[in-house]
């Protein structure tokens, strides 16, 4: 089993909230990072797993690039809030709760791009209080914008439950309320290049299984039954 081991090693680092990259605010954040469509490509991959939001794995599918016969969903991600370790945690159990704690916060960061970002701009104009927002929201980089909060420069992050989740200097509030929420499927596919697709088949059949669901949940994502 040294090779599945291996690979085990090497996807974590694919993993949807692994993005290391550090960034200042205003850099847009991209659904999926644009190296998994170059190295996927090459001959040289430098992975044999990716891990990635389902419409990106679909669109990879088309271009040739994943084997289709090996993506499965491997679980999904809400939306939800952090503050900065230590500070009072508020309430956004409820829509009314949640409108009054982002009417009430002094600023507020999002993604500038990608699903959460992009989903919570359209969810301010829906709750009508998009005009009043407008001075509060900060747009952040790719990656976990939570970081900012951690630093201070922001009240509340704004982020997938994945991404919010890992952020030292940071507390995960909670999720948004159901009516409210958002989510994302990550799924699991073979790059079509793979030098040992069955070992990466294997890693993908470990992450599928019961036994891997409570580090899944520990991970900000909910397991999916396939």
């Amino acid at each position: 089993m040294a090779q599945p081991a291996r690979h085990r090693e090497q996807a974590g680092k694919n993993l949807p909230s692994g993005n290391q990259h550090s960034a200042s605010l205003h850099k847009p954040e991209k659904i999926y990072p644009p190296a998994i469509q170059h190295s996927a490509s090459l001959q040289r991959p430098a992975f044999d797993v990716v891990i990635i939001p389902r419409k990106a794995v679909d669109d990879l599918v088309r271009q040739g690039r994943i084997l289709p016969d090996t993506c499965v969903d491997i679980g999904r991600s809400g939306l939800g809030i952090s503050v900065r370790k230590g500070a009072p945690k508020p309430d956004i159990s409820t829509v009314e709760s949640f409108k009054r704690t982002m009417l009430g916060a002094k600023s507020v960061i999002r993604s500038t791009e990608g699903t959460s970002g992009l989903y919570f701009e359209t969810l301010l104009d829906r709750l009508g209080i998009a005009g009043e927002m407008k001075d509060k929201i900060r747009l952040g980089p790719s990656g976990r914008v939570a970081e900012f909060v951690a630093k201070g420069e922001v009240e509340i992050a704004v982020q997938q439950v994945s991404e919010l989740l890992p952020v030292i200097g940071a507390d995960f509030v909670g999720p948004f309320p159901p009516e409210l929420q958002l989510f994302t499927v990550f799924s699991a596919g073979v790059i079509t290049v793979s030098k040992d697709p069955e070992a990466a088949k294997a890693l993908i059949d470990f992450l599928t299984a019961p036994t891997s669901a409570s580090v899944i949940k520990a991970k900000g994502l909910e397991p999916i039954s396939n």
